[in-house]
């Protein structure tokens, strides 16, 4: 599945969830990663994410494609991410 992350943690947590979500996903601004990732990698980020987030004054929201076919990407700007993946 096709997954875009997108978080707003504490200041002294954002390196960490940044690097643990790079395992999984590619970088494409401040805060939001995406890429293709298999059902136990996703339960697995979810899992590490939820390790090192305060649930309490943290969040991250993820949003499921199931196929990128009818889905397009739009930049407005400068491109923050890497070019690794085009929609």
């Amino acid at each position: 599945m096709f997954v875009i992350l997108v978080y707003d943690v504490g200041e002294k947590r954002v390196n960490k969830v940044l690097k643990k979500a790079r395992k999984y996903l590619n970088w494409v601004q401040n805060s939001v990663l995406e890429g293709e990732i298999s059902d136990a990698n996703y339960k697995k980020l979810k899992y590490e994410l939820g390790k090192i987030m305060n649930l309490d004054e943290d969040s991250a929201i993820i949003y499921q494609l199931r196929t990128t076919k009818y889905s397009s990407r739009e930049i407005i700007g400068i491109e923050k991410g890497g070019q690794e993946l085009i929609l």
